[in-house]
């Protein structure tokens, strides 16, 4: 098991961890959250190499994934970079990458009844005003669970907040801030269930955020 206590905060720079195999050739991976080796919750970044592929499997209990570099694809399409996807529950697919890509994927979180196949092109698809100067991108919402990419302007400052049901975070460009520490791109982070922070920014920045499917008991 590796970082399986949603009680705890996790902060990981992806950048500085290296890549290891994974059962497929030319598929490697660096884990940052993993319930069994080869099975059950996983949070990890993906790589592909050029002409690697995986033989077909099941997610039993759902597949996302973050497209951030290259093109990922499977029997069901293309995906560039930016392509945010939801497999629901029971889906199956043989991924491969012809050129090579490098994956943001969460397996086996799906809450009970979020059973919706997603398909997002974040390159195409317009920001919404959030709070502040904030920009928010919605990608997917079931229930008390909500994702999203949010762009934050330069010199962006939020006001201190609780998570209910926690909050998950990867930076995909600029460097996030809070009082406890500066996160640059690719840095992963976990905050469990009513963890507070005083979040800002001092360059552009944009992080994918996921909140609300944590543990709170």
């Amino acid at each position: 098991m590796l970082n399986m206590d949603f009680s705890k905060h996790v902060i990981i720079n992806t950048q500085e961890m290296d890549w290891l195999p994974s059962p497929a050739k030319g598929v490697e991976r660096k884990p940052l959250a993993r319930e069994d080796k080869e099975s059950g919750h996983a949070t990890s970044i993906v790589r592909y190499a050029a002409g690697s592929r995986f033989a077909r499997h099941p997610h039993p209990f759902g597949e996302e994934i973050l497209v951030l570099e290259g093109v990922f694809s499977d029997e069901t399409g293309d995906y560039p970079a930016g392509t945010y996807i939801r497999n629901p529950p029971g889906s199956s697919h043989a991924p491969f990458s012809e050129n090579g890509c490098t994956l943001f994927v969460k397996l086996d979180q799906f809450p009970q009844g979020d059973d919706q196949t997603v398909r997002v092109d974040t390159q195409s698809t317009p920001w919404l005003p959030g709070q502040g100067g904030l920009e928010v991108m919605p990608l997917h919402s079931f229930e008390g669970e909500h994702t999203a990419l949010v762009k934050w302007p330069e010199n962006e400052r939020f006001l201190p907040h609780r998570h209910f049901g926690g909050e998950e975070i990867l930076v995909l460009s600029g460097t996030f801030r809070d009082e406890h520490g500066d996160y640059p791109t690719l840095t992963w982070l976990r905050s469990p269930h009513m963890s507070e922070h005083y979040p800002f920014v001092k360059e552009e920045t944009i992080i994918w955020v996921k909140t609300g499917h944590l543990p709170v008991d």
